[in-house]
């Protein structure tokens, strides 16, 4: 049964409401070798505010990827206090990269400036972030790829962190339809990074890359035929040839044992390692890399639940509506 949930710009045009129709259709998507998939849709007959007169596109709830970064956790303030030397954070959404002459664009980034006060709570800068964020959509520089990523952007304030999450979703973890959200570290005048905890933060967009980093090949594999003897300075893997193991951490196990250490040397079959393992290891015991990763390993679906997700699509489809007829 389809559900018609009612949608309103109280601002603007409180007595104006329009119509979302959520649904569960049985459809077969390219792709899927002929297979029919239940999917989740989300439709309506109000026009584009974005471009007059135009119909909106549907959405079907198939894959539900939202990008999204956050900051480090680390700077565990109650209240935060912006001033003109701390007020201006940079941050690009998806795959867009900021060009342009607008003031705002700044080293492939949009810079945008934090309404400063005093005691400000981390609810209060994540609606004054958001708000900020969304009004990228009218700036002149911006591409209308990208448009709806930023106007349906969204910035929470939760464990003493902030999350911005963006406003498109994507079946991709990278590439140039990926959803993601990047935040400018490096040092630049008057930025609040450091106030934040965006100097050193984490993403969906960053694990995923590290996830397929293929320049650093396997992640994991095996104690090589012979096994490791303690307390042996190398050991011999089944790593393929050209895979480089140098400066990497490990953990090794055979199910009983297990232990870390460093890759210092050697080459991809036979490493250098320090320290020197305690346990001895047979044949096949596995070895895995240690790479960056979200330290509250969350899921790196930021939508998790069919809710959140119909909730995502509600908005979006209420975010780029037309209510002034």
């Amino acid at each position: 049964m389809a559900v018609n949930v009612n949608v309103y710009d109280l601002q603007n045009y409180p007595d104006n409401n329009k119509t979302v129709t959520i649904d569960i259709k049985q459809v077969t998507p390219i792709g899927y070798e002929g297979d029919e998939q239940w999917v989740v849709s989300a439709t309506t007959t109000a026009y584009s505010d974005i471009a007059a007169r135009t119909a909106i596109s549907d959405i079907y709830l198939l894959e539900m990827r939202g990008g999204w970064v956050k900051s480090s956790g680390l700077v565990t303030n109650s209240t935060f206090n912006i001033t003109s030397s701390n007020n201006k954070f940079r941050l690009r959404i998806d795959a867009d990269i900021a060009s342009g002459t607008d003031p705002q664009v700044k080293s492939g980034y949009w810079e945008i400036t934090l309404t400063s006060g005093t005691a400000i709570s981390g609810d209060q800068l994540a609606d004054d972030m958001e708000t900020q964020i969304r009004a990228l959509q009218n700036n002149a520089d911006m591409d209308a790829t990208y448009t709806l990523s930023y106007m349906n952007a969204s910035v929470e304030f939760t464990d003493s962190k902030f999350k911005i999450i963006s406003g498109s979703v994507s079946e991709f973890y990278t590439g140039a339809s990926r959803s993601s959200v990047h935040v400018y570290t490096g040092a630049f005048s008057n930025s609040s990074n450091a106030t934040l905890g965006f100097d050193l933060p984490v993403g969906f967009f960053s694990i995923a890359t590290a996830l397929a980093d293929e320049t650093w090949g396997v992640k994991e594999t095996t104690v090589a035929t012979g096994g490791y003897t303690s307390p042996a300075a190398s050991l011999d893997t089944d790593f393929v040839s050209g895979t480089s193991v140098s400066g990497h951490a490990f953990y090794i196990t055979d199910g009983t044992n297990a232990e870390y250490f460093y890759c210092d040397g050697g080459t991809y079959s036979s490493m250098d390692i320090y320290p020197t393992l305690v346990n001895n290891y047979a044949a096949g015991s596995k070895i895995q890399r240690l790479m960056w990763q979200d330290p509250d390993n969350q899921p790196i679906n930021y939508y998790q639940d069919v809710d959140a997700a119909v909730r995502w699509a509600i908005k979006s489809l209420a975010n780029q509506i037309d209510y002034s007829s």
